[in-house]
C-alpha cells in the first residue's frame, strides 16, 4: 500500500512536470502565429542580449509605462540609448 502512495506521489509530480511544460511552451505558439513567422528578438542575430541592473521602483515604473504605451521595455531601452550616444 506504500509503494502505492509513493507511485501515485511520484506521478502526480510528472503530471505537474507535464502541465507546466505545457503551459511554457503554448506563449511561444502564440507568439509565432501573432508574429507571422518574423524571428523573435531571442533568435534573431541582429540582436544580443544584456543585462541592466536598474532599482526595482524605476523598474516597475518602466513596465508600467511600456505596458500602458503596448510597447517592449528593450525598445525604449534601445531607443533611449541611441539618444544618448547621439548627443555623445
Amino acid at each position: 500500500m506504500s509503494d502505492k502512495k509513493k507511485g501515485s506521489r511520484f506521478d502526480n509530480l510528472i503530471d505537474a512536470a507535464r502541465s507546466r511544460q505545457q503551459r511554457d511552451e503554448l506563449p511561444s505558439i502564440i507568439d509565432d502565429d501573432k508574429n507571422n513567422g518574423v524571428k523573435s528578438k531571442s533568435t534573431d542575430p541582429n540582436y544580443i542580449r544584456t543585462t541592466v541592473y536598474l532599482p526595482k521602483q524605476l523598474h516597475r515604473r518602466m513596465k508600467a509605462a511600456a505596458l500602458s504605451q503596448d510597447r517592449q521595455m528593450s525598445e525604449i531601452i534601445a531607443e533611449l540609448v541611441e539618444q544618448w550616444l547621439s548627443k555623445s
